[in-house]
């Protein structure tokens, strides 16, 4: 069942994404041959204008197909110097057209995100964290012999945390969020201890093998605490919706530099596998606690995936979008069409790029699962 729900989620937003290429690409003149719910075999289909829309069997997302595509491929067996196209097809129309097309997908990545966040605002929910008052994880017995080096620095326990780096914090789920994203660094750290303020510079630790920072602190169990977020009215809600999809789209870039600190790629990054399970898993736990958390926690989750989307899908790498927006703003520049060769060849570069790094994500999934 958590796979189910995962692979809806995750079908959703890829759908999500084609629907944005599909709208931009009717926008330009461009003709969309079949757009496609899910994928595979065709299960229905109805041909409205020049457009088949089709059901097909795999609920894996869906698929925008438009006229002159592949045009590059006759210009390469043809042996033509640019590739030629009719004015409604992909390749036919004016390179910025083409540029705004291909950047449709991502950017409706952005505004899943959007709505979502603006959604769970004016929803709303209570949850329980723990004040910004930590313990060293050395004076614990639990984790005793753990590495603290916050306690190294000369924190103590009892000491109130009041700001990393600048960045004020208010309880334990803002801490961890600062320190997870900051692994390695030596941050200044501002804390209370009695009637006493200090600043302390901390040399944050790196997990390799996750990819996030520590600190060798932990909870207050004596300091728990419920707070609200929202619930906002309409134009505030949006507004929440706006921070929040900035604020995703910081820690989603951060995460991506974490990757070139010599973390373990096979352990920090998710593949198509493992994703699909943390989405169920999230939609699921979420909705044994009641439909409200079900439904905000399967937002949260699907907004952060869909903004890690955006993001990914804007590297200039060929294939992906960021490829087809880098080669179109190459020709807006020189005012030249490409050369149908040399786009042939950055393709399969691109697609051994892609093919790799699949293919990293894929055994990190496996060595995960057999853990």
């Amino acid at each position: 069942m958590k796979i189910l729900l995962g692979l809806l989620g995750l079908s959703f937003l890829v759908f999500f994404h084609e629907l944005g290429h599909f709208l931009i690409a009717r926008a330009m003149g461009v003709t969309v041959e079949a757009f496609s719910i899910g994928m595979g075999p065709v299960l229905l289909h109805h041909r409205w204008g020049a457009t088949d829309y089709r059901i097909s069997l795999i609920p894996l997302g869906g698929y925008c197909s438009m006229k002159g595509e592949k045009d590059y491929r006759d210009a390469l067996e043809n042996k033509q110097k640019e590739i030629r196209g009719d004015k409604d097809s992909f390749y036919g129309v004016h390179p910025f057209k083409r540029l705004l097309i291909a950047f449709a997908g991502p950017f409706f990545n952005v505004i899943f995100a959007f709505v979502a966040f603006s959604i769970i605002a004016m929803m709303g929910y209570t949850y329980t964290t723990a004040g910004n008052r930590v313990l060293m994880s050395s004076d614990v017995e639990e984790f005793k012999d753990s590495e603290s080096p916050a306690a190294e620095a000369g924190m103590k326990s009892g000491d109130i945390i009041l700001s990393m780096d600048g960045t004020e914090v208010s309880d334990f789920t803002e801490i961890r969020q600062f320190i997870t994203l900051n692994g390695g660094k030596t941050v200044r750290v501002k804390v209370q201890r009695e009637n006493e303020f200090l600043e302390i510079d901390v040399p944050l630790g790196f997990d390799k093998s996750t990819g996030s920072g520590f600190m060798g602190i932990v909870w207050d169990k004596d300091s728990l605490i419920e707070k609200n977020y929202g619930p906002y009215s309409f134009f505030p809600a949006l507004a929440q919706g706006a921070k929040e999809s900035i604020k995703t789209m910081g820690i989603a870039v951060k995460s991506v530099g974490i990757l070139f600190k010599g973390v373990d790629v096979t352990s920090a990054v998710s593949g198509p596998v493992r994703t699909t399970v943390m989405i169920g898993d999230m939609i699921s736990t979420g909705f044994e606690e009641g439909a409200r958390i079900g439904i905000i926690n399967a937002l949260e989750f699907l907004a952060f995936i869909s903004i890690s989307l955006f993001l990914t899908n804007l590297l200039p790498i060929p294939v992906l979008d960021g490829g087809l927006i880098l080669f179109a703003l190459i020709e807006c520049i020189t005012r030249r069409k490409m050369n149908p060769k040399l786009l042939y060849y950055i393709q399969m570069v691109g697609m051994v790029m892609i093919f790799g790094l699949l293919a990293l994500a894929i055994v990190g999934d496996i060595v995960y699962f057999i853990k």
